[in-house]
């Protein structure tokens, strides 16, 4: 896999400069831009921030059959609080998505 190209990919799809990811990562744009310039793989710090800042896990970065589907902010958020729900809570929210469908 391209490390550097799923990263632009995903950029793309997101219409992200390279200084809105590095906001939305917390990186610095120097960080950024060197990493693709010198054609460097980031460490798995950088490339963790960036997977956050496009709402996805690093499992969904590396799988092969993913389709490319990026979370929108609201989804990303829902997912956040969702992992914070007791099991009690996360069995009620799924029952409400149920009942809702």
């Amino acid at each position: 896999m391209d490390v550097l190209k799923k990263i632009e990919q995903l950029k793309e799809q997101k219409g992200w400069s390279i200084y809105k990811l590095s906001i939305e990562a917390g990186l610095t744009t120097s960080t950024l831009t060197n990493m693709f310039t010198r054609k460097t793989l980031p460490s798995i710090t950088t490339l963790s921030a960036i997977c956050d800042a496009f709402g996805i896990t690093l499992a969904q970065f590396f799988a092969e059959d993913n389709n490319g589907e990026i979370l929108s902010g609201e989804e990303k958020e829902l997912i956040q609080s969702f992992r914070r729900l007791s099991s009690n809570n996360k069995e009620a929210v799924i029952g409400l998505c149920k009942k809702l469908n």
